[in-house]
């Protein structure tokens, strides 16, 4: 018997997004303005729906913020622009020891 994966969903709400990427939503909409590549579909509400690609850039720019310590706009955009794989390579590891200890815990809990 073949199991079907769960679909992912393409567009996620404001709320959705906020949570994923533990950045408030008035940042998200300031950001939003501030960076070009970050422009999340709208319906006729007003109502924001980001991509996982979306999602993925605000992780990236929340990094550079809050990780690298790099505070000014002018200077998050050069950074996101340079590719600089280095500070790829650092949030992904840190990405990856974060859901590590996750699962930790969670080991963790079990065993109690």
């Amino acid at each position: 018997m073949q199991v079907m994966a769960e679909t992912e969903k393409v567009y996620y709400s404001l709320r959705e997004t906020e949570t994923e990427t533990g950045v408030p939503a008035s940042t998200l909409r300031y950001w939003e303005k501030q960076f070009d590549e970050l422009h999340p579909r709208k319906d006729g509400h007003g109502n924001r729906y980001y991509t996982r690609a979306d999602q993925e850039l605000i992780k990236r720019i929340r990094y550079i913020r809050d990780e690298l310590k790099i505070t000014r706009i002018e200077a998050i955009r050069k950074e996101l622009k340079g590719n600089n794989k280095k500070s790829d390579e650092r949030q992904a590891a840190l990405e990856i020891l974060l859901r590590v200890r996750e699962e930790l815990c969670e080991i963790r809990k079990m065993i109690k």
